[in-house]
């Protein structure tokens, strides 16, 4: 006589963190506890159903009922995604239908860091500043790396909802005289100035070279050589450039400038995150520079930034786990 037991076939919750660089999946379970993470280069593959096909083959999970959900850095609402940093296309549906998913769902990577951040502990995060932050109250991330993203976490029936945009494509507000011209000098390149064009490794690299003009003109020439975003934090974080260290910490005022924008814009008392792969590199410089204060200077409403908290997520995959915990509300 045949088991019924037997011929139940097992459940696997598969996740994924895909970039331009690197993939990385993982398995989850309800409790968010990520098992059996592996890094693939994306170069080295042809699509993504190649990657994920050696992955399930790999962990022997070909006889299993997947159910995936999988954080992406390019727009996730409509069927056919086609990444920007790779030359991956393909349609939802019938990369579920060719892997023989049970369920499968595609969500913005910021949306991914998003959802993990109600799952964060003490050590995967680090405060800085502020008050304690309230319960079930809107949550607002911010991530300064290739790009801008922005993110904004709504509590709605004892489940968290993540409202996702293009935040770091709003206008840049300077809000002192140096701020100006730095926006003068790259309104001469670049005609309209976004936040994203300061708060991001090109953006630092941007402000150093418009501190290096307004501060010796015509020393810029077509022939230099402009620094990258990690030798200015370098030689800023070792006060081997006077001119690095103003470009650093003017990213950090920019930065606290444009969290405390968000914080007012969506009542954000749940707290504001940094993600992103720059500001964790030069956490001590940050704690001391202006974020804080910029990010209170709102004029009447400061009372308001003064209590709420501000952190920087040191959590290792947050996008995995933000995935983990989007599959598990879903499920």
């Amino acid at each position: 006589m045949i088991n019924v037991k037997e011929l139940k076939v097992s459940r696997v919750n598969l996740i994924a963190d895909i970039g331009g660089t690197n993939i990385r999946i993982a398995q989850t379970n309800e409790e968010n506890k990520i098992t059996n993470i592996e890094t693939f280069q994306c170069a080295k593959f042809s699509s993504l159903q190649e990657v994920l096909a050696q992955y399930i083959s790999e962990k022997m999970l070909t006889a299993t009922e997947i159910h995936a959900c999988l954080a992406i850095a390019c727009p996730t609402d409509h069927d056919l995604i086609s990444m920007t940093n790779l030359p991956w296309q393909f349609s939802q549906k019938e990369l579920q239908e060719k892997l023989n998913f049970k369920s499968l769902t595609f969500i913005n990577d910021y949306t991914a860091i998003a959802m993990a951040i109600p799952l964060l502990n003490d050590e995967q995060k680090i405060k800085i500043g502020g008050g304690e932050a309230i319960d079930n109250k809107p949550i607002s991330v911010c991530g300064p790396g290739t790009g801008l993203g922005v993110a904004t976490l709504v509590p709605l029936d004892n489940k968290w909802y993540c409202i996702s945009g293009e935040g770091g494509h709003m206008d840049y507000a300077p809000v002192d005289s140096t701020e100006v011209r730095i926006l003068q000098y790259l309104q001469a390149i670049k005609g309209r100035v976004s936040y994203e064009q300061l708060l991001s490794g090109y953006g630092l690299e941007q402000i150093h070279q418009a501190i290096t003009a307004n501060q010796s003109p015509g020393s810029v020439s077509k022939d230099t050589k402009p620094l990258t975003a990690a030798e200015i934090s370098e030689k800023a974080l070792s006060n081997e450039c006077t001119i690095c260290f103003q470009a650093l910490a003017l990213f950090c005022n920019v930065l606290g400038s444009f969290a405390g924008n968000l914080a007012l814009l969506s009542n954000s008392t749940g707290g504001v995150y940094i993600a992103g792969g720059i500001v964790p590199r030069f956490i001590k410089f940050f704690k001391v520079s202006g974020f804080r204060e910029l990010f209170e200077a709102k004029g009447r409403l400061s009372h308001i930034l003064k209590h709420t908290p501000t952190y920087i997520i040191t959590e290792m995959q947050p996008g995995l786990l933000g995935a983990s915990a989007y599959l598990n509300q879903t499920a």
